[in-house]
């Protein structure tokens, strides 16, 4: 127990300043509203509030209230709201928000200082709302493009999604709103994200899955952190005492809150004892029936009580909340200040992977007509689907960004390309029967999750539809999704739809299935064979494949469970695989000067509580296919939260742009990067695969057989390090990213500091724009071990930074290192450890592309 609460906002700030050589982050000013120590008085007050609250009031005051802290009128201590969407304050009411690039579209601007102006917008937003906790910035490893929830998280390596989350963390903060870093621990799927075991090694979870929160708490200051769904190495995180204590408490020194994940406590001890100290959205676990026994029988010490009610208090007490009013009225409720953060945040993270002929930017002049296509194109998409989801006040669709791009000069053009995927199923029609059926399908309704015994009714249905909320209905509606997952008893139905689809021809048919994802599964046989298989996990919300099938009727059966109180949703298309694109796209197409395909991912397809497909959703392959046909000049625009499969088309098209989840200002910088009012800079924050199979965890990202458990085989070999370990060339290379001019790097010297005893230095070099656009190249360090004594990879990412530079310009660049930019984890020792003296420093552009490189050798090998 702490006499005094220990929150260093100004030593946090001047730790982002003194790294300001790996990343240009300007001189903050800390308003009054920083969170600070807490003086004399303040913590008095703290004490004398935990001494006046009865235990019944302490243990209701650790179950949260849906979205936040509930209030002890009698003590004068007020409640705390809490929102999400950690790149927009939603508020948890559907109202819109200013919504920024998502988490993927930061760590691909390699900018923190970027990542700073997104958190003090976000702050400024929560103020202007009266939100207390914004449940943000997620900072969990992308393993696996499949992860339904890579678009909130700062990509594979570490360090850069250590310095982004220090960024983001410390522009919130500064506004007066606590950060809530999240989800800790393993949490790097969807599919199984309350029953699956993350088994990982500790050396690799030192060195990869630890070392972003680790920053969040020693650099950042954080004030609030989330644990995760899943368990880890066997126990529930928000019960597993040794990261929530043993490593976050006391190794790391954090001070400030450590919440649940919605609806992720399992165990009332387990999570009491084990380091929590507040359940949401509620009591369902940490509350007096629970808690009050056991604090009776000697199972739980009151002390521990006390101990996470002060938590919350001397959080609160640091940020001023006891005593003022987090409505800042001050503040607009549509924060013009915001709009040009949201637009760069998208500017950005857009990253140039493809430019044959230098097709872009595009001439105005020589642009006459251009098709804009695709299902991505309008309204557009600003973020993935679940909690991050927000509704901006405007969202700038690509449609229109480029309609206002090039005036009335140029004509634009638009279709959608592929038809949705309801009205692909209500025209995919069934009979009951393969001869002399009725129209529709027979659905079974059971009152079990397993299809058995007898059905508890029957009827007929016209199309294979199942109706309950999507994904977008329960963006809209969270408060009332929170009340019925809390407070209504989940429902234990299953269905199953049986007809025949009867194939016009001998020919390839495409399926395309959307489900509700987490709280439900479902599975589709043709013909008896098993071909979508989402029954025990799931695999993707929108999963789909093609199929070969002969003329005639086929047997069609989809069968799906729900134990959900919100309704289960499933729908199911099917098309020919050459009647999918829309003829007038073609049309289109070839009387276009340039066509700009916007593929990719919505709400419906990514998102929280279920992975996705590693291929474009349903018909967007065949899109592109068939607009380059049509059309040699295509630029393929891709919404996502990762690499999706290119094979079957990347050699065809000229030019192809990663611009991930933008947010409202999508539409804007992407015509502006098109015609070239701005020059492309990101890189890219994960290595995009050939193929599948080609990713270091694909033979283990799920578990096998019918286990939970998902063995992290790869070890620290995860992202680039395992494709160098592996000798697998990817299709594009960690930290890549073209540009529309030409940078030259020079002169790199490593000078080394005598600073008793520890290893301390600074790597500098130059870099300078040799072509004739003003433009942004991502400099990047990276360290290598010459005769490792233990496995470690042939390149770590050590420092990096940003560097804006006019036609000809020069910047001289100086990056920090110390003892952990060369360190491993000695399991054995049970620290940081230097293996040698001697290493290769290496910088460049990516990590395949590094043209400066130089030998160390270590003058201490302090740890």
């Amino acid at each position: 127990m702490r006499s005094k609460l220990c929150h260093p906002f100004k030593s946090s700030l001047l730790t982002v300043l003194a790294l300001s050589a790996a990343f240009a982050i300007s001189s903050i000013p800390v308003p009054a509203q920083a969170p600070h120590s807490l003086d004399a008085a303040e913590q008095q007050k703290v004490d004398r509030l935990v001494k006046q609250m009865t235990l019944q009031q302490k243990l209701d005051y650790i179950g949260g209230t849906g979205f936040g802290v509930r209030a002890v009128p009698s003590l004068g201590i007020p409640a705390l709201d809490m929102s999400d969407g950690p790149y927009g304050t939603r508020s948890n009411s559907g109202f819109p928000s200013t919504t920024y690039g998502a988490g993927i579209n930061m760590a691909a601007s390699w900018d923190p200082a970027l990542a700073a102006r997104v958190g003090a917008g976000i702050g400024r937003d929560a103020r202007a709302r009266g939100v207390h906790f914004m449940l943000g910035p997620g900072v969990n490893i992308y393993r696996s493009p499949r992860n339904g929830r890579n678009f909130e998280y700062f990509g594979e390596d570490p360090f850069l999604s250590g310095q982004i989350a220090v960024g983001y963390i410390i522009g919130m903060q500064e506004q007066g709103v606590s950060a809530t870093v999240k989800h800790y621990l393993g949490n790097n799927s969807e599919f199984l994200r309350h029953d699956s075991d993350s088994e990982i090694d500790e050396r690799t979870l030192r060195e990869i899955y630890l070392p972003a929160f680790e920053a969040a708490v020693k650099q950042g200051h954080v004030s609030s952190v989330m644990d995760s769904y899943n368990l880890i190495n066997g126990q529930h995180a928000t019960q597993n005492g040794y990261f929530n204590i043993d490593i976050l408490r006391n190794e790391w020194g954090f001070k400030g809150v450590l919440m649940s994940d919605w609806d992720a406590t399992y165990d009332a001890i387990g999570a009491a004892n084990g380091g929590l100290d507040i359940e949401e959205p509620g009591g369902k676990f940490m509350n007096n029936g629970s808690l009050g026994p056991a604090i009776q029988g000697g199972k739980v010490p009151e002390a521990k009580i006390d101990e996470k009610v002060r938590h919350i208090l001397e959080t609160a007490a640091s940020y001023g909340w006891l005593n003022r009013d987090q409505h800042d009225t001050s503040i607009s409720f549509v924060d013009a200040k915001n709009r040009e953060v949201a637009l760069d945040s998208a500017r950005e993270g857009t990253v140039l992977l493809k430019n044959v002929g230098n097709l872009l930017p595009l001439d105005k002049s020589a642009v006459k007509t251009i098709l804009v296509v695709g299902p991505d194109a309008y309204p557009g998409v600003p973020v993935g689907g679940g909690s991050a989801g927000v509704v901006p006040f405007h969202m700038v669709s690509a449609l229109e960004g480029i309609s206002n791009e090039v005036g009335a000069a140029t004509t634009v053009l638009y279709d959608r390309g592929v038809p949705t995927l309801s009205h692909l199923a209500s025209a995919t029609e069934f009979t009951t029967d393969a001869k002399n059926g009725k129209a529709g399908m027979t659905l079974e309704t059971f009152k079990n999750l397993d299809l058995s015994g007898a059905p508890a009714s029957k009827t007929v249905t016209r199309h294979a539809v199942l109706e309950g909320l999507t994904i977008k209905d329960v963006i809209a509606n969270v408060d009332a999704v929170i009340e019925m997952l809390f407070n209504s008893p989940p429902a234990e139905v299953s269905h199953r739809l049986t007809g025949f689809y009867n194939a016009a021809t001998s020919t390839k048919y495409i399926f395309a299935l959307e489900d509700s994802g987490e709280g439900s599964g479902n599975r589709v046989y043709v013909d008896d064979k098993l071909v979508i298989d989402n029954w025990k996990i799931v695999r993707a919300f929108q999963p789909h494949l093609t199929l070969e099938l002969a003329a005639g009727p086929h047997k069609i059966v989809v069968e799906e469970w729900q134990k959900t109180p919100i309704g289960g949703h499933v729908v199911l298309g099917i098309v020919p695989e050459d009647k999918v694109v829309n003829s007038q796209a073609v049309q289109l197409a070839a009387k276009a000067d340039v066509v700009l395909v916007e593929a990719g991912f919505e709400e419906e397809s990514e998102g929280e509580g279920g992975d996705r497909t590693f291929s474009l959703p349903y018909g967007q392959t065949e899109l592109i296919r068939e607009m380059v046909a049509a059309n040699p000049k295509v630029v393929v625009a891709i919404t996502s939260g990762g690499n999706v499969d290119s094979t079957q088309w990347i050699d065809r098209v000229p030019a192809v742009l990663e611009t991930w989840y933008a947010g409202q200002q999508a539409g804007q910088a992407l015509a502006e990067i098109l015609f070239g009012d701005v020059n492309p800079s990101g890189h890219l924050p994960a290595t995009f695969e050939r193929k599948a199979e080609d990713n270091p965890t694909f033979a283990s990202y799920y578990p096998e057989g019918d286990s939970k458990r998902v063995d992290y085989k790869e070890g620290i070999f995860v992202g680039y390090r395992g494709y160098e370990k592996n000798k697998v060339k990817p299709l594009f290379p960690f930290g890549y990213g073209l540009s529309y001019t030409t940078f030259k790097f020079a002169n790199l010297k490593v000078d080394q500091n005598d600073s008793g005893g520890e290893v301390k230095g600074v790597a500098s070099f130059d870099v300078t724009n040799t072509g004739s656009r003003k433009g942004a190249e991502v400099a990047q360090l990276y360290v290598t071990e010459d005769h490792p004594k233990v496995p470690r990879p042939e390149h770590e990412l050590k420092g990096f930074q940003r560097v804006e530079l006019s036609s000809g310009e020069t910047k001289h660049v100086e990056i920090p290192l110390e003892a952990r930019s060369f360190s491993y984890y000695d399991v054995a020792a049970k620290r940081w450890a230097i293996g040698s003296n001697r290493f290769t420093i290496s910088v460049g552009d990516s990590v395949e592309s590094l043209p400066l490189k130089t030998g160390v050798t270590l003058k201490s090998s302090g740890n």
